[in-house]
């Protein structure tokens, strides 16, 4: 009770969360199910209710599914996917009230204290919800009860709203399970012949806390509200986005940077408390004459610096067409990334940060995607070892090392003139002659398997590294299952 008002608390249970989710965008005509694989096996996660019908069940093996019912369609779960959208629902439930969490990860608590009038009414606001929600394709169960494990126990086992002060009406008679206990304290309960919440309600209390501990009893108390329990909100996601509205339009390119540089300030301080950094920013600038411009910056590494961001953006400010003049602009982190803080010191050297702001620059004219550089790949065979990818992708740590040496040029195998499995003492390549002064080898390469590469089908190739009286080192290899020589690569 707070200032006469009696806490109330909605619980939302979705059954069919994951599997609603992929249904509302492809509808599908017949039983459909979700899969997770499971102690290396593939199970079923998610259903909808034709496949309930079928007789099928959360946990059964794919196969055996497949053999009840033929005709079951069936998709891989997206855990992360599901989560997303449990976040969605939640924003969207905000709008009854402003107390919503995550009940696990299927449910919302709603604590409408105080809410209910709002919508005229306890009967009102969850004919909405419901209506809402059937229209959006999602199935849903709601609990209304004056404590979050009641409310929870009424939408999981029975769909209904509690009498106001008297919890002990409404969950008599729902099983135990409905007090969120484990699976193993369902069992024995129900052994020692506790079937309903109202039994183990009128059992002495000391000798369940003997034989289950006090989990049970907390839990019984939480659901009859002589033990408290909150409903914690999550907090909306930071929002990184400032705007300036001006008394006075502008149009000069230095008017401009310095707006955003002070934009710039307000919304570096704020990645820099949540210890983040921005990837791509938005500046867009509003004209009197209800146009708009907008400036994209995309950075090749995170940063929080006004000062490096702010020189990147001249281009781009340079650009702007001002018309009649600017009277509004908003500055927005479109994508942000974690960025801990670091160690300065007197020492440090700024090389990598020229580097990363001159692939910015780059970048705004080509597209950072087009920066592009090498990294390794884990991979014996020469021509699979290293990828290229954009250069604002960082090289993991730990990353793959080759024991031996990798020529700096590599090029499709070239035959040469040879006898025996050793380097030929003198050889024609490309029409030059060429003596061996030096070899090191052989470093024996075997094809992957795994992989379906045409040049690799023959066989192991035995690498030697050859330093020639001309200056030339060369990397060639000979294959034994089919005598010959190849030149495929040269060190620096």
């Amino acid at each position: 009770m707070f200032n006469g008002i009696r806490k109330r608390v909605i619980s939302m249970w979705f059954p069919r969360l994951a599997s609603d989710r992929i249904l509302r965008v492809r509808a599908v005509d017949g039983p459909f199910a979700l899969t997770l694989k499971t102690d290396n096996a593939n199970r079923l996660y998610c259903l909808n209710a034709r496949a309930d019908r079928q007789g099928l069940h959360r946990g059964m093996s794919y196969s055996d599914a497949r053999a009840f019912c033929p005709d079951l369609q069936s998709a891989p779960a997206d855990l992360l996917a599901d989560t997303r959208f449990l976040h969605t629902l939640r924003r969207w439930a905000v709008r009854y009230c402003p107390w919503v969490g995550i009940e696990g990860d299927d449910g919302l608590v709603l604590d409408i204290t105080g809410s209910a009038h709002l919508f005229a009414g306890e009967d009102r606001m969850l004919a909405d919800i419901r209506q809402r929600l059937m229209r959006a394709g999602i199935s849903v169960r709601l609990g209304l009860a004056d404590t979050r494990g009641a409310a929870w126990a009424l939408s999981h086992h029975g769909e209904g709203v509690g009498e106001p002060g008297n919890p002990l009406a409404a969950l008599a008679n729902l099983p135990v399970a409905a007090l969120r206990l484990e699976q193993g304290t369902v069992t024995a309960l129900q052994r020692l012949g506790l079937r309903t919440i109202g039994n183990i309600e009128e059992t002495e209390r000391a000798p369940l806390a003997r034989r289950f501990g006090p989990a049970l009893l907390r839990r019984l108390d939480q659901a009859m509200g002589r033990q408290p329990e909150e409903v914690s909100p999550l907090a909306d996601p930071v929002h990184y986005g400032v705007r300036m509205t001006l008394p006075e339009p502008i149009g000069l390119v230095d008017d401009v940077t310095g707006v955003t540089e002070r934009l710039l300030e307000r919304l570096c301080a704020k990645l820099i408390r949540n210890e983040a950094g921005v990837r791509i920013l938005n500046l867009t600038l509003y004209r009197v004459d209800q146009g708009a411009h907008t400036v994209e910056l995309r950075l090749a590494r995170p940063l929080c610096d006004v000062q490096r961001i702010l020189s990147l953006f001249a281009r781009g400010i340079s650009e702007v067409d001002a018309g009649f003049g600017i009277d509004q602009m908003r500055l927005e982190a479109v994508e942000v990334a974690h960025l801990p803080p670091e160690q300065v010191s007197h020492v440090s050297s700024d090389r990598q940060n020229q580097l990363d702001d001159l692939i910015s620059r780059i970048g705004t004219r080509i597209g950072l995607e087009n920066v592009q550089r090498f990294l390794p790949v884990e991979s014996h065979i020469p021509e699979r070892a290293f990828a290229i990818v954009p250069a604002v992708l960082k090289s993991q740590p730990g990353g793959w090392a080759v024991e031996r040496p990798r020529p700096v040029r590599l090029f499709p195998p070239e035959p040469i003139v040879g006898q025996g499995n050793l380097p030929p003492d003198s050889f024609r390549w490309r029409r030059m002659p060429f003596t061996t002064a030096r070899r090191t080898g052989p470093e024996r390469i075997a094809p992957e398997w795994w992989l379906d590469d045409d040049n690799w089908c023959a066989g192991i190739r035995d690498y030697w590294k050859v330093e020639t009286w001309q200056g030339r080192r060369l990397w060639l290899f000979y294959t034994p299952q089919n005598p010959g020589w190849y030149v495929q690569g040269e060190f620096a």
